[in-house]
């Protein structure tokens, strides 16, 4: 049965489906970068809030900046903005169909009716999942203005391309009209994601808006927030599992049974009642977030460059690997744990444990190269960090340098058994000609300062790095991970 509002009432009887009237629904939230970890995620716990009676005037209007989101946007258009959730665990799957997505907004190069959208006053949060690379951020954590995008941005800011050039530009507007501002709510896998944005805002605003800044300062709030839910891509085998539900959807999502939300509770202008849902507000985020992007976020990376290096498809199946399980267990509770504080009913080391857990969901098919994917921004978002805190208190690197190692040899395009490693970063042709270089000189790989910074220069990483790398070329992945788990 396709999914929609005509049909929503016949789903089979397993299927849960929303409680609540979606013609009572009213806009209240525009997410930006509408992709399956905000549908699992949090538009999800709007609509278990909606299902108890309350939030109705927070519904979600979808938008996007990107040619692609297009593609979505009809996809998801055509089934009135539900999105069928698939849990998938180890003690069964079960299908849930949310709606408090409620229209998505038209996706145009020059954002207007994204901004004439944001500027209306019951709009009072504006989220973004826009990746981990989508701020625009220097190495040094500050706007890149002489990006292309950027640089368009701040020529032309009634006409921006960027979801930033488009928040600036209805922030003025609002300001103008004397409109309270939004919240701007960043859900990017990024430690004190909050303080990106608003960093990526008022650097935008103060080249070309620097009338705004102080105005921005003062009045717009930007919590920073910690999500966590394994969220794998949709491909074949998800839309035939949806349809063995009943269901024809064209964009369904599945996820694992375990969700976290901590969020810094700064609105300037109201929230949902999320923590009714099981979020959690804090004034203190950044232990949620330590503990969460440096065992989970670092602990992918760790497993999935291995395991790309050795051919191995599923993350379950890294976990399977016994090599594989030692590694992740050593750098964690060895290199990993030592930058980790304890959070409320959890300490590192029980996280660990919760981690090998979700990480070994066979029914989670999550692949080593969605994984894996993207890695110039996640290694110097999730692992760069950790290795100059370790380098700043003098504790152990060699397993965080073994994995920088791996990644080089992983980005040389070829895995252990000859096979070809596809384009899985959107500098792949710069990090395969530093990978080859690195094979003779590894100082070459250190020395791109817009992944590395300053971390490259410093002698005991360094030489750590090129110990590893020279014998991973020498030996092969695995004896190396040999050699470094009996050191």
């Amino acid at each position: 049965m396709h999914l929609n509002l005509q049909t929503i009432k016949k789903l089979p009887d397993a299927v849960r489906i929303p409680e609540y009237d979606r013609d009572n629904l009213s806009a209240g939230i525009i997410h930006i970068g509408l992709g399956n970890f905000h549908r699992a995620h949090m538009a999800w716990y709007l609509h278990r809030l909606m299902d108890q009676g309350i939030a109705h005037n927070w519904a979600i209007l979808g938008a996007g900046v990107r040619s692609l989101d297009d593609v979505n946007r009809t996809k998801i258009l055509e089934q009135d903005c539900f999105t069928t959730l698939i849990k998938l665990d180890p003690s069964g799957k079960s299908a849930e169909v949310i709606g408090s997505m409620i229209d998505y907004i038209p996706v145009e190069k020059n954002n207007a009716s994204l901004i004439q959208h944001l500027i209306k006053p019951n709009i009072r949060i504006v989220s973004l999942t826009v990746t981990e690379g989508g701020y625009y951020q220097t190495p040094q954590g500050t706007l890149d203005i002489q990006h292309t995008d950027i640089q368009h941005d701040i020529n032309h800011p009634q006409t921006p391309i960027t979801a930033f050039g488009a928040i600036l530009e209805a922030i003025k507007l609002r300001q103008d009209a004397g409109i309270e501002p939004f919240t701007c709510l960043s859900c990017d896998n990024l430690q004190a994601n909050g303080n990106i944005l608003r960093n990526t805002i008022l650097g935008l605003a103060a080249v070309s808006k620097p009338s705004l800044v102080r105005w921005i300062s003062e009045n717009v709030t930007f919590p920073n927030s910690m999500v966590d839910c394994i969220v794998p891509a949709t491909g074949p085998n998800e839309l035939a599992l949806v349809r063995d539900f009943g269901i024809v959807d064209n964009v369904p999502v599945t996820h694992e049974s375990f969700r976290q939300w901590v969020i810094e509770d700064k609105f300037c202008s109201g929230r949902p009642e999320w923590d009714k849902v099981g979020v959690t507000f804090t004034n203190d985020v950044k232990a949620f977030e330590l503990q969460k992007l440096r065992i989970l976020n670092a602990g992918h990376q760790i497993i999935a460059t291995v395991g790309e290096l050795l051919s191995i498809v599923t993350i379950s199946d890294t976990m399977k690997h016994p090599l594989i399980m030692d590694l992740f267990s050593k750098i964690q509770t060895e290199e990993i744990v030592p930058h980790v504080l304890a959070v409320p009913g959890m300490t590192p080391l029980e996280y660990i444990k919760l981690i090998k857990r979700r990480f070994s969901n066979t029914e989670i098919i999550d692949t080593t190269r969605r994984v894996a994917f993207d890695g110039s921004s996640r290694h110097p978002g999730f692992l760069h960090p950790i290795i100059r805190d370790a380098i700043a208190t003098e504790k152990p690197i060699e397993g965080l340098a073994l994995i920088e190692a791996l990644w080089a040899r992983m980005c040389f395009g070829v895995r252990e058994d000859g096979s070809l490693i596809e384009a899985n970063d959107p500098f792949w042709s710069e990090l395969r000609m530093a990978a080859n270089s690195a094979i003779e000189f590894p100082e070459v790989w250190l020395s791109q300062v817009q992944f590395y910074g300053d971390l490259g220069q410093d002698t005991r990483f360094a030489k750590c790095f090129t110990k590893w790398l020279n014998l991973v070329w020498e030996q092969g992945t695995e004896i190396a991970v040999q050699i470094y788990l009996e050191s």
